[in-house]
């Protein structure tokens, strides 16, 4: 059933073009993924459709009587209200009712009601009459449906009481998700649902919407999601719309194939355009020279066939995107962050507890964990903003850190992104421009000040300054955010070439996956280390809490790739009960193992080949993981 017919739809924003031809449908049920680069019009035309706004040409026709939900449709008076009256918007109705039952039941609880009698039996009749369409649409469900939605979006029901006024912007967006999904609606729009969402949030989002029966318009930068969540994909370029009735990964491709075959096209109608210019050029020569009319009305008639051609557009195979060009002056020592026994506690909270962790250069370490777990802690702890209640933390030897924090806004707001960029970067106009433009600030947009910065570009922004320090420990807090799907994907590309050492706090499972060596899971205040990408860690993550709930002690590295695991000594289960010198002796074997290790590695790093460097890493993390616990066991027996 079509719910949503959007035809030759045109849009301006005072004298500019924002939409130019857009032709799209959803039907009932479908989920479709709406994608473009920043300023595409996404935003514009999820308006259009909530009605708040009108197209200028076009026709954009809604089905009769169907509900449409949009992200940031918080009606004003629900807006001056609590958490829950935003959370239940969509049963104001239903409320009332409840409310009015409350009243009747106070009312009847009166002794005067009872004389005479016939006033009861009319409050009685009022209230059964309340309570029975109360029951048939679903009042009784109503709170165990709102608890649902929201503890999947960890809003606690400590805040329903709470104004919504007086939530942050990621809690208001977190809380007008929720009073969407909470009520049955035929067509859902949504922009950007993933932020301000952890990992378990956003994992909950994509099992409620791939069960939810209304259509959904998804505008996301969160290429994983859109891979499991949609089947359709609506591209807005150039203000035109491209339907592929796929998934994100393989509209890439498909887009990519067909960017080609329009490119070859355009090749060939330009071959055509300019051989009968050609022609017509020589058809008028020759009735020049020869005077006759023939050549001329020939070149008349050619003219015609060439002002009725329809002319394709060039695709821009190559759009723009920023370059992050990251290269460290120099390399730091091979031990770039230690941390061992570390603690921080605000207050009567712990954030870490006794956390430990080894970066090594030219790793690529990403770390995850719920909203907070301390993930932020941790990396203010590593930079010296935060001082450790107890254990050890050292940086190596010539390590030179460039951060990149989640929140951070500009001390001069007012500042142009020309001044602020010349100032924090040291450069004269000229180099300062050229710079900028690297990173897709042209023209008018340096003269903006920095505090009418989108989160994107702010970003951006601050990447090129940090970019120009030339660091070799970098450490990013969601560099992501905000970005659009090609700036994204250039960040990707300047990541993965950098050769120094990477740890990123990050909720995008596609950056994990393209780039991630290791994963540091921190949860209750302890980090967990597992190797390999995102796909890989899901599936060991269920593996060592299983095996966690059956043995919750000890420090626990796994490996998340296809890596064989190394076969333990027979005698390391007798280890618990044997001697000292025993233990020492088991000790100083595996030493001897993880020295020929690490040679091996440097060899294989030295001079890379037919070996499998991610093989052997997997075996001496877990010969390290055995040492760690000869080590503890050693310790045990100490004296």
């Amino acid at each position: 059933m079509l719910m949503i017919n959007c035809q030759n739809v045109k849009k301006y924003h005072g004298a500019q073009l924002i939409l130019e031809d857009v032709t799209l449908e959803i039907h009932q049920g479908e989920k479709i993924g709406l994608v473009g680069r920043n300023g595409s019009g996404k935003s514009t035309l999820l308006k259009l459709i909530a009605k708040l706004d009108k197209p200028d040409q076009g026709q954009l026709t809604v089905r009769k009587d169907a509900q449409i939900g949009y992200l940031e449709q918080i009606p004003a008076e629900l807006a001056q209200g609590t958490v829950y009256e935003v959370l239940a918007a969509g049963y104001r109705d239903l409320l009332a009712c409840r409310t009015e039952m409350t009243e009747l039941e106070i009312a009847m609880s009166e002794p005067e009601m009872a004389n005479p009698p016939q006033r009861l039996d009319a409050l009685l009749k009022q209230y059964s009459e309340l309570q029975e369409r109360f029951e048939r649409e679903g009042g009784y469900e109503l709170d165990a449906r709102i608890d649902q939605v929201a503890s999947g979006l960890q809003i606690e029901r400590e805040r329903y009481g709470r104004t919504y006024a007086s939530l942050s912007g990621g809690e208001k967006t977190k809380v007008g998700l929720a009073s969407q999904l909470i009520y049955k609606l035929d067509v859902l729009l949504l922009d950007e649902p993933t932020n301000h969402l952890d990992l378990a949030g956003v994992e909950w989002l994509e099992d409620y919407l791939n069960k939810y029966a209304g259509a959904c318009l998804i505008v996301s930068h969160d290429r994983y999601f859109l891979d499991l969540v949609v089947t359709k994909i609506i591209e807005l370029e150039d203000g035109e719309s491209t339907a592929y009735h796929t998934n994100y990964t393989k509209y890439v491709v498909e887009k990519e194939a067909r960017m080609l075959q329009e490119f070859a096209d355009f090749q060939e109608q330009q071959k055509k355009i300019k051989k009968m210019k050609e022609t017509i050029k020589q058809l008028i020569e020759w009735g020049r020279v020869g005077g006759n009319e023939k050549f001329f009305r020939r070149a008349a008639s050619m003219q015609k066939a060439l002002d009725r051609m329809e002319k394709l557009k060039r695709p821009a195979v190559d759009l723009k995107g920023a370059e992050f060009d990251l290269n460290p002056t120099g390399r730091s020592g091979r031990r770039v962050v230690e941390f061992d026994g570390v603690s921080k506690k605000y207050g009567g909270f712990t954030v870490l507890d006794k956390a430990a962790g080894l970066l090594e250069y030219g790793e690529k370490v990403m770390m995850v964990g719920g909203n907070g777990s301390g993930k932020t802690t941790l990396l203010k702890l590593i930079l010296g903003e935060e001082q450790i209640d107890e254990g050890d933390l050292s940086l190596g030897s010539r390590v030179s850190v460039g951060y990149l924090a989640q929140q951070e806004y500009p001390d001069e707001p007012k500042k142009t992104v020309l001044e602020y960029f010349r100032k924090e970067a040291g450069l004269e106009e000229g180099e300062a421009r050229s710079r900028l433009a690297a990173y897709l600030f042209y023209g008018a947009d340096v003269f903006k000040s920095v505090s009418q910065l989108s989160g994107g570009e702010w970003t951006r922004l601050r990447l090129a300054v940090l970019v120009l320090r030339k660091p070799n420990l970098l450490i990013l807090d969601e560099p992501t955010n905000h970005m659009d799907i090609a700036s994204r994907e250039a960040l990707e590309e300047a990541l993965e070439e950098f050769p120094g050492t990477l740890l990123a706090v990050t909720h995008d499972r596609y950056l994990i996956n393209r780039l991630s060596q290791k994963i540091w899971e921190l949860n209750q205040g302890k980090i967990t280390v597992f190797l390999g990408d995102f796909d890989a860690y899901k599936e060991k993550s269920r593996e060592f809490r299983s095996q966690k709930g059956n043995n919750p002690s000890g420090k626990e590295t796994f490996s998340a790739g296809a890596s064989p695991q190394p076969k333990k000594p027979e005698r390391s289960k007798k280890t618990l009960k044997n001697s000292r010198d025993q233990l020492e002796l088991a000790i100083a074997e595996e030493e001897e193992k993880l020295l020929a290790l690490d040679m091996s590695l440097q060899e294989l790093i030295s001079n890379p080949g037919g070996s499998n460097l991610a093989e052997v890493w997997a075996v001496r993390e877990a010969v390290q993981s055995h040492l760690d616990q000869l080590y503890e066991l050693w310790m045990r027996n100490e004296g």
